[in-house]
């Protein structure tokens, strides 16, 4: 059978991704609680020190958890983004990118660098900066993927939301750079392709989630 082209395609076929231990919950209070709990193990354990907040929550960290932040702001800054707020989302996306260098071995570095710009990108795109989410669309494809991305593939949002404003020429650039890491995609980005060439936005699935 060929694939009828809609607007919206039939969703392919996807394994689940892996489940991963990022707070979701962007409310203060639950952030707050979280991060009393952490000082209060860190204190019987007799080290605590300071390290830089969330923003617009003051905390105190055991030593080593800037790389728990780091394994964290991929999701706030996207759960942000979702929740609509984009300040904040804008903030952990650029707090992601800035320390993001100081990762570079670290299997989740391909996941930052992917995931800010694409929020970024989003975000660039609601202030009708549309060049600059192109720019930053481009800029997640470069990641050198990671574990997850290499598997399963990369978040499309920003590319579906390019393609609801026609701009087509970028997304197929985008999934030229993804096919560098995603190894795995079974021919999805052939069929994705196929889709946007004729003008059509597809049904990304999962890639929506991730």
């Amino acid at each position: 059978m060929t694939e009828q082209p809609t607007t919206q395609s039939a969703s392919d076929d996807q394994p689940k991704p892996k489940q991963h231990n990022a707070v979701r919950s962007l409310r203060p209070r639950t952030v707050a609680g979280l991060v009393v709990t952490a000082l209060a193990a860190a204190v019987v354990a007799g080290a605590v020190a300071t390290l830089p907040s969330l923003p617009g929550i003051a905390t105190a960290e055991a030593p080593g958890t800037t790389s728990d932040r780091f394994y964290l702001l991929p999701d706030l800054a996207k759960d942000s983004f979702t929740a609509g707020d984009i300040e904040a989302a804008r903030e952990y996306a650029q707090e992601l990118l800035a320390i993001a260098p100081g990762f570079r071995d670290n299997w989740n570095y391909g996941n930052a660098i992917h995931d800010a710009n694409m929020v970024l990108g989003r975000i660039a795109l609601r202030e009708r900066r549309v060049d600059d989410a192109k720019g930053h669309l481009l800029a997640a494809g470069n990641s050198p993927g990671s574990p997850q991305m290499d598997t399963f593939g990369p978040n499309m949002s920003l590319a579906k939301d390019l393609l609801e404003r026609g701009e087509r020429l970028v997304v197929l650039e985008y999934f030229g750079l993804c096919r560098r890491f995603w190894e795995m995609h079974n021919g999805r980005l052939d069929r994705w392709s196929q889709l946007v060439v004729i003008g059509l936005v597809p049904d990304f699935g999962a890639n929506l989630v991730y």
